[in-house]
């Protein structure tokens, strides 16, 4: 693994990038990170809130089976290969899914198995390896799809996963 970034495209499984950091799934399963942002630990190091400068050159997270990653602006999400869902950074709004309002500077498993996961800056959403689809985080202008209203003001806030009928 290393830093060694090749010119071969080939080396890089996916990218993805937001609210000021870049990430990176190579092909051997090695996550990186790098931008600014590190203050609310969406960098994943397990920094305190004062260690988090921003990072310009790549940096591993920790583990070596990535599959797929997503970033929004203050939190991040990323599965495994065998479909664990883990999410770290800003949780004001309980926008990592752990039922709670705790912000995460590493990693933290969220339960069930996934296929896949996406974030934004305030919810994400998930698809678990049955099809079913669920949704956390802030329900800014009903973006929970939970026939709830939401005027910005009395925000919805649902810190847990919660399904979306069907499959």
């Amino acid at each position: 693994p290393g830093t060694n970034w090749s010119n071969d495209p080939q080396d890089i499984a996916m990218m993805d990038t937001g609210g000021g950091i870049a990430w990176a799934i190579k092909t051997d399963g090695t996550l990186w990170a790098w931008g600014s942002k590190g203050s609310d630990g969406s960098l994943g190091q397990n920094q305190a809130p004062a260690q988090g400068a921003s990072v310009s050159s790549p940096i591993q997270i920790p583990g070596t089976t990535w599959e797929d990653v997503s970033a929004g602006n203050y939190a991040m999400s990323a599965t495994k290969t065998d479909g664990t869902l883990w999410m770290w950074g800003d949780n004001s709004v309980g926008q990592l899914g752990l039922n709670n309002e705790i912000k995460y500077s590493s990693p933290v498993q969220v339960p069930g198995t996934w296929s896949m996961a996406s974030q934004n800056e305030d919810a994400a959403a998930g698809v678990k390896t049955d099809g079913t689809l669920w949704i956390w985080g802030a329900n800014w202008g009903g973006q929970l799809g939970l026939n709830q209203n939401a005027d910005g003001a009395a925000t919805v806030k649902i810190s847990s996963p919660t399904q979306i009928p069907g499959t």
